[in-house]
């Protein structure tokens, strides 16, 4: 069972990657193209579609499933996660990062929908770049474990 959700998690953890590094994008194509009312409106609808239902689905299979394989490692196999090492705790304190910027993402799309955010393009491009950093990080954590 556990490796049957750990693919499960994998699988869901890639999909929310695909919403986290492409919703920023459309925030980039959203401001820059903000007196265009006709692509603003097609851009709303995909940026809310997104989010709404892939995001958020995606997000919740990440987060539960994730727990799952922490409680089964604990209980099943013996293996106190917390235990072997302070990779853990850095580990889901990026994803803890990783959660506010979703949730962010989510705030700034309403406030775009609201034209309220008085954000540039160039801020858009620079904050599409954090999951890829917060990734880096994970990975590097759960497969080399350095402490």
């Amino acid at each position: 069972m556990y490796n049957w959700i750990l693919w499960f998690h994998i699988i869901s953890m890639v999909s929310w990657f695909a919403v986290l590094f492409y919703l920023p994008r459309l925030f980039v194509y959203h401001v820059e193209n903000g007196t265009n009312n006709g692509f603003v409106e097609v851009v709303e609808v995909m940026e809310m579609k997104i989010y709404k239902y892939i995001g958020v689905p995606a997000f919740w299979a990440t987060f539960l499933s994730g727990t799952a394989l922490i409680i089964l490692s604990t209980s099943h196999y013996g293996m106190n996660v917390f235990a072997m090492g302070g990779w853990m705790h850095a580990k889901l304190t990026l994803v803890a990062l990783l959660v506010a910027y979703f949730f962010s993402l989510g705030r700034y799309r309403l406030k775009l929908k609201e034209n309220t955010a008085y954000k540039s393009g160039k801020f858009f491009r620079f904050y599409n770049e954090i999951p890829t950093l917060l990734l880096m990080g994970i990975v590097a954590l759960v497969v080399v474990k350095p402490f």
